[in-house]
């Protein structure tokens, strides 16, 4: 009776941790603020968004060339955005432009990152790209893992050329419930960031790209997330790659070319609906 006592005591500390720490096991910032330049972005500078409620956004934004779209890119919940310098590289060197703005409590960004936030962040950085003059259809959002299910609820509202979801999951609830199959996670989340909810109101083109080796969102919820899709919709898987190294595995080249093809298929009537296997 006295161990059964002890183990339940334990289970529910455990469990009254994880609820108040919730958020700290879900968020995993680097608060280290650089600019664009220390990476040798040409053409790339830092751009301030200032919140309605006192808090500084600090993204990445590079302009795209004449006639080319505009990545609106919302990255995953580690790191800072000089990890993703890469990725900004290889935009701005194919004329696109990107806008990669940090989450709140990331890269030099105050305040503290929660799902109202971020999405709300994300929506004002869309409005910043429209000040811009840039088109809701030269816009293309770009979900990396967490940014997925704040993507998808930015498109859900916004018009928008394109939406590009990278190891995306159906929640983050679903997510939670995998990695933690002995606490009851379900009722208690409070950032769900629920991606099939907002998906159906998504009517813009969808490319889902995942590994099949993905230890962290199993390819699974990208194959739900795609099935659940309403509007034109592509998605590649590839074999070898896992959750963050799929660029090693030909994704970057996949992504390129569904952008390639937005120009050539405004019309949504005529997009090919595919499921590409490399």
């Amino acid at each position: 009776m006295t161990l059964a006592l002890v183990l339940v005591g334990v289970y529910a500390a455990v469990a009254i941790a994880a609820f108040i720490f919730q958020r700290r096991l879900m968020y995993f910032p680097d608060v280290t603020r650089v600019p664009p330049s220390s990476y040798g972005l040409i053409g790339v500078e830092e751009r301030v968004l200032d919140m309605p409620d006192g808090a500084r956004l600090v993204g990445w934004y590079g302009r795209a060339a004449p006639g080319r779209p505009t990545v609106l890119y919302l990255h995953g919940n580690a790191g800072n955005l000089a990890n993703r310098s890469e990725r900004v590289r290889k935009y701005s060197a194919r004329g696109l432009g990107i806008f990669m703005p940090s989450y709140r409590g990331y890269s030099g960004s105050t305040g503290r990152p929660t799902e109202r936030a971020n999405v709300a962040d994300a929506k004002l950085a869309y409005e910043a790209l429209r000040k811009d003059g840039i088109a809701p259809e030269d816009i293309i959002l770009y979900g990396e893992s967490l940014g997925s299910g704040v993507a998808v609820q930015v498109a859900a509202e916004k018009p928008v050329g394109g939406i590009v979801l990278d190891a995306p999951y159906t929640s983050i609830v679903d997510v939670a419930a995998e990695a933690y199959p002995f606490l009851p996670v379900r009722p208690f989340m409070v950032d769900r960031y629920d991606t099939l909810r907002y998906l159906r109101d998504v009517k813009a083109p969808l490319l889902v790209v995942h590994g099949e080796e993905d230890e962290v969102i199993p390819v699974a919820m990208g194959r739900a997330v795609y099935a659940a899709a309403n509007g034109p919709k592509e998605i590649v898987t590839l074999p070898r790659a896992g959750h963050s190294d799929h660029h090693l595995h030909g994704s970057t080249e996949e992504i390129f070319r569904w952008i390639e093809g937005l120009a050539r298929h405004r019309d949504a009537r005529a997009w090919p609906e595919k499921r590409m296997r490399p």
